[in-house]
């Protein structure tokens, strides 16, 4: 999909992107270096806040982009009722989480930012996921067999506690997983097409 010249970047940590990102043929070179710190506590509607996160992220990046390079950055929340869940700070943060998200409906927003020298987009994409109720000691297994304190309200939509814990799904898989492909593949493409 990109032509010879032009060097994408993800400029990402997460596994699950990188996994994603490479599941598209697209070739890209991974860079984390970032001064964003991410503070979503005063922003509203709750849905935008992965939109800014992702778009800070781009703009925290360590360096101005070269003329030919695209930097890709992407930002997940989890929204169950009225409350944002990023990341859990702790065990007992992760406890707390899966137990307000057990035997309820919760929302996933995932938002990805393109950045060229001269031009940027960023785009949301929303899932609706449905938790049965979690027994405790399930959510015990689970947070100390696979530690999720890097993800979004404390569970990996394609680990363990997915394939017990989630009746269903409205939306994308991807966009739970953090990486919206099907949308970044269309925006990216007509991006590349402009740049």
């Amino acid at each position: 999909m990109n032509p010879e010249d032009i060097h994408i970047i993800l400029g990402s940590a997460s596994p699950r992107r990188k996994e994603l990102l490479k599941g598209l043929d697209v070739e890209f070179e991974v860079d984390t270096g970032n001064s964003f710190k991410e503070d979503f506590l005063h922003i509203r509607p709750l849905h935008s806040i992965p939109a800014m996160m992702s778009a800070g992220k781009s703009h925290g990046f360590h360096r101005p982009l070269e003329s030919n390079e695209i930097l890709i950055t992407s930002d997940t929340v989890v929204i169950c009722g009225d409350e944002v869940m990023g990341k859990p700070s702790d065990r007992e943060d992760a406890v707390r989480m899966l137990k307000k998200l057990s035997g309820r409906r919760h929302e996933v927003v995932t938002a990805v930012t393109l950045r060229s020298a001269c031009a940027e987009e960023t785009f949301s994409d929303t899932a609706v996921v449905q938790f049965r109720d979690l027994e405790d000691a399930e959510i015990d297994y689970y947070i100390d067999t696979y530690r999720p304190y890097d993800k979004a309200g404390a569970y990996a939509v394609q680990e363990w506690i997915g394939y017990v814990g989630i009746e269903s799904i409205t939306g994308s898989f991807y966009t739970i997983m953090g990486f919206p492909v099907f949308e970044v593949y269309r925006h990216l493409k007509k991006f590349i097409s402009e740049v």
